[in-house]
């Protein structure tokens, strides 16, 4: 039997509504508490890979994402200018497995949708404008408290993500740090020649892309150099990121079209952090963007939080004991792998603001991937 009955979980990020998912189906009373007043996701899409679709099938969700997504395979590199020419078709590691695509684009507001949908339907109770404020741990418990109290828990799982509350009420000073590269993203109609992602090199800004994520929707986005864009209006943004983009043809024509219609524009920095100590202290313990964080350029961020929570609850439901032998083995198989993509991921933003021409990016990649392919 399971030690753990009754669960908190704080946050409803993909890690947060994962961990919910699994702890409700195991028969563990599950309470979400989320501190914004409903369901949302910052952003326009999201590039999820195999091994995070691999998750959503241990969840009993795979089907429903995969019908609200857009699947693909492979990689598209093309050059800069008005022809924008295929430089290279590259394939992609299966990272999930034979049973599962390479990649999948889609909303980010659609995944959260779905995911929530199935941890109500586990019977996991979900209160947003729940603002967490205390924790109070015991030999055999956790309190927690959002300014009254809100109940006795067997274990608190922190996945309120990058700026998380519980990493600082436990005591965690590790906070997200900038790359040096900010990015521009939108949300725009799919172009039917756009069948995956597709990346341009050079030009004004280190990376210009897009992702398909429906039949009739895609995210764009360019990366740059980090600048203090953030006090900019709407009509701005989306006339910076036209701007920025007209030295891209090919696609990008219909993305500036979308653009100059209409389509909004949203800036971010892309930071980095990984807790380099354990994840937990006590019965709470923290995941996802809560434990670490790394720019997208390898996809793996949202797939590193599913893991999490996959491990995370596959751990609690088969021990007897909420122990040190139990966090010990979760770390055990969860820091190493969450490091290598934090790493990985930082060290190709790195080359590109170095200017090193001759770095190895697929050999890289290949490596991360091929890691990734072996179940968490």
């Amino acid at each position: 039997m399971s030690a753990v009955q009754k669960a908190a979980i704080v946050g409803s990020g993909v890690a947060g509504l994962a961990a919910a998912i699994q702890l409700a189906k195991g028969g563990v009373e599950v309470d979400l508490f989320e501190a914004k007043p409903e369901l949302s996701a910052l952003g326009s899409g999201i590039s999820l890979q195999g091994n995070a679709l691999r998750v959503f099938d241990a969840l009993g969700a795979w089907d429903d994402v995969r019908a609200a997504g857009y699947p693909f395979e492979g990689l598209t590199l093309r050059a800069p200018g008005p022809d924008a020419p295929i430089v290279a078709q590259l394939p992609d590691v299966k990272t999930g497995g034979p049973d599962y695509p390479a990649a999948m684009g889609m909303p980010r507001a659609e995944l959260a949708r779905i995911l929530l949908a199935h941890a109500e339907k586990a019977g996991a109770r979900v209160r947003f404008g729940v603002e967490v404020s205390a924790v109070e741990q015991h030999a055999d418990s956790v309190e927690l408290f959002a300014g009254d109290r809100l109940g006795r828990y067997d274990v608190v799982v922190g996945a309120d993500g990058l700026n998380s509350t519980v990493r600082g009420l436990i005591g965690i000073t590790t906070r997200p740090q900038p790359t040096g590269m900010g990015i521009w993203r939108t949300f725009v109609s799919r172009p039917a020649e756009v069948e995956r992602s597709e990346l341009y090199y050079g030009g004004p800004v280190f990376i210009a892309g897009y992702t398909p994520t429906g039949e009739n929707s895609m995210y764009a986005f360019l990366v740059e150099a980090a600048q203090d864009r953030f006090g900019v209006g709407d009509e701005e943004a989306t006339r910076i990121m036209v701007e920025q983009s007209r030295a891209y043809g090919g696609p990008w024509n219909a993305i500036r079209a979308d653009l100059e219609r209409g389509a909004s524009a949203n800036y971010t920095w892309f930071t980095h952090h990984l807790v380099e100590g354990p994840w937990n202290r006590g019965r709470v313990v923290v995941i996802g963007d809560a434990a670490h964080s790394c720019p997208p350029t390898i996809a793996q961020g949202a797939a590193q939080g599913l893991e999490d929570a996959l491990v995370l609850t596959e751990l609690l439901l088969d021990r007897p004991d909420v122990d040190q032998g139990l966090w010990d083995d979760f770390h055990a198989r969860r820091r190493p792998r969450a490091e290598a993509v934090v790493r990985a991921s930082v060290q190709l933003g790195q080359w590109q603001l170095d200017g090193v021409r001759d770095a190895d990016v697929p050999g890289l990649m290949a490596g991360i991937a091929h890691r990734m392919a072996v179940p968490a």
